[in-house]
């Protein structure tokens, strides 16, 4: 059952981002009779390059947004806090060699955790963002459920929050597709009914990622070499790519062409191979660790379930085991491009499991 409809809370704090789903989201809680609160959080601050200083122009909006639906607009500067927890960790596993998701911890440690103990301690019953997800209740335990419009679904992105976040949130838009939002939006007015969805690095926006990685972690160019140890050209540094990766490598000819398939961080090398569907691209198991599970505890395993690896991606066949302190994830075919530092998330139906970091594929 889903929490949502429930008026169970006499005031809600909106995490109003400037974007067309937070603001509906507010609209919708106004509508059903809630005590609505936005608050816009400032998460990064700028530095000299104004072609990213998004986010005075966010506020901008959020204010127009307020304004048209008379609510209150608090701000609150959560840069510290996202230093500290989110973005301190996105440069260390950058450094590792591996590929991180900044929006899953930025989902467990700002928007879930340091917006949710700022909500409760000013007052709020619940904290509502704008996510396509869904929050049920059932025996006393909360679980996340997928969105209605799967194109949209979020959960892949919220796997890491628990069970106290869950007891407090609401997810308005979870039986909404986008483009029904934007019609809503268009229809009460809303300023920012067309606006563009946000993409980029949680809370940072839109980067020319190269230039802003090497700010913060030296570059070191190394080889390009194929699986034979040939030397095919020379790379940029490790950190700028990923497993699967196609542009961006430098390398060409008359063949088809070069991915990544893997990094060696002791030679500096970048190994790479020729052809989409090259068979070392292709694995059948890997291994997770920094598990979360939405419930609180691990299911009883070994499990037969569904998983994705990347957001968006169809819903992967699988079974699930422990092995030592880590998970082994079997799945029914073979995954392309297994990236370590990326999330693999569970699914049983509608309902997200939780899921963990993929260390290597096997």
């Amino acid at each position: 059952m889903s929490a949502w409809p429930l008026k169970m809370a006499s005031q809600v704090f909106v995490g109003l981002s400037g974007g067309v789903d937070s603001a509906v989201a507010a609209m919708l809680l106004k509508q059903r009779g809630y005590d609505v609160t936005a608050l816009f959080m400032k998460n990064w601050e700028e530095d000299d390059d104004a072609d990213y200083c998004a986010a005075a122009e966010d506020l901008k909006i959020a204010q127009q947004v307020c304004d048209k639906l008379d609510l209150p607009l608090k701000t609150v500067n959560f840069s510290a806090e996202y230093w500290d927890r989110v973005f301190e960790h996105f440069l260390h596993e950058y450094r590792a060699g591996r590929t991180p998701n900044p929006d899953v911890l930025c989902n467990r440690e700002i928007k879930f955790k340091a917006f949710l103990d700022y909500a409760l301690s000013h007052g709020a019953d619940k904290i509502a963002t704008g996510h396509y997800a869904d929050v049920h209740q059932c025996h006393g335990s909360h679980y996340l459920g997928k969105a209605a419009d799967d194109d949209k679904d979020q959960t892949y992105f919220l796997y890491a929050i628990g069970q106290q976040a869950l007891s407090h949130t609401l997810f308005p838009l979870s039986d909404l597709t986008k483009s029904q939002v934007r019609q809503m939006a268009q229809d009460a007015g809303l300023p920012n009914h067309a606006r563009k969805d946000s993409t980029g690095i949680c809370f940072i926006g839109e980067r020319r990622f190269k230039e802003f990685l090497s700010r913060y972690i030296p570059a070191q160019p190394g080889e390009i070499r194929d699986l034979g140890e040939s030397l095919q050209g020379e790379h940029q540094g490790l950190m700028y790519y990923t497993i699967g990766q196609r542009h961006g490598l430098g390398i060409g000819g008359p063949g088809e062409p070069w991915y990544v398939v893997g990094k060696d961080l002791e030679q500096n090398i970048l190994y790479v191979v020729e052809g989409h569907s090259h068979p070392a691209l292709f694995h059948s198991t890997l291994l997770a660790s920094d598990l979360h599970w939405i419930e609180g505890k691990p299911p009883e395993l070994p499990l037969t379930c569904t998983a994705r690896i990347r957001h968006r991606q169809p819903e992967q066949g699988c079974q699930i085991s422990a092995t030592g302190e880590s998970l082994m994830v079997e799945f029914d075919e073979p995954q392309r491009a297994i990236a370590p530092g990326q999330s693999v998330v569970f699914y049983e139906g509608d309902l997200c499991l939780g899921g963990g970091i993929i260390e290597r594929a096997v």
